[in-house]
């Protein structure tokens, strides 16, 4: 569900270091106006392939999957994560009680994106955002929700071996967007990179 906006943009291949610099630096918008639906209600099916978001990046994401009968393989019922924020292993059940033991993380979220840009997108590229998988991962639930609306000024994963990956994919996300970065944020990624890993690549956007 690409639209003319995201279209005109493309996720840089050389390093992180490189495509920071083209990202630009300014404050926060205000946070009035933001509601979650704006970005679209609940989760969708850009690629059109009959499963919403949700149940494609369970199905990215986990290993040893079992789907509902009769889906068409859509509705991930269980499966294994190997949760990057944390680096411990966690057995996904789908359930009232444990659904929530794993969550799909916005890399960027979209209460900040909505105050770095998002504002200014049209209604179909917020949902393309919302539902775009170089904007989701399958996490552990309660680390997702210590994260909040956090950027990496004010939240980064507590797996230490993990956090070049995440700001590269953030980079990417705004890169692709058309978002700015508060100088704050700008400054804990370019730390995190040039000190763990100066090298680091764009993931694939």
């Amino acid at each position: 569900m690409a639209t003319p906006e995201s279209e005109g943009r493309r996720v840089g291949s050389g390093t992180v270091l490189a495509q920071i610099a083209t990202i630009p630096i300014k404050g926060r918008a205000p946070k009035t106006g933001y509601d979650r639906d704006l970005f679209g209600s609940g989760w969708k099916d850009p690629d059109r392939n009959g499963c919403d978001a949700r149940n494609d990046i369970l199905a990215r994401d986990l290993t040893a999957t079992t789907a509902k009968p009769g889906t068409q393989s859509c509705v991930i019922l269980s499966g294994v994560l190997e949760d990057p924020f944390t680096g411990t292993t966690i057995n996904f059940v789908r359930g009232q009680e444990t659904s929530t033991k794993v969550q799909i993380d916005h890399v960027v979220a979209l209460s900040d994106a909505w105050q770095k840009g998002a504002q200014l997108m049209g209604a179909d590229e917020r949902v393309e955002f919302a539902n775009d998988p170089l904007n989701l991962l399958a996490v552990d639930g309660p680390t997702n929700v210590s994260k909040g609306d956090g950027d990496a000024a004010t939240w980064l994963p507590p797996n230490l071996s993990f956090r070049c990956d995440y700001v590269a994919r953030q980079i990417a996300v705004k890169a692709k967007y058309g978002l700015w970065m508060s100088q704050a944020e700008h400054d804990s990624i370019e730390r995190v990179v040039a000190t763990q890993c100066p090298t680091q690549g764009m993931p694939a956007g």
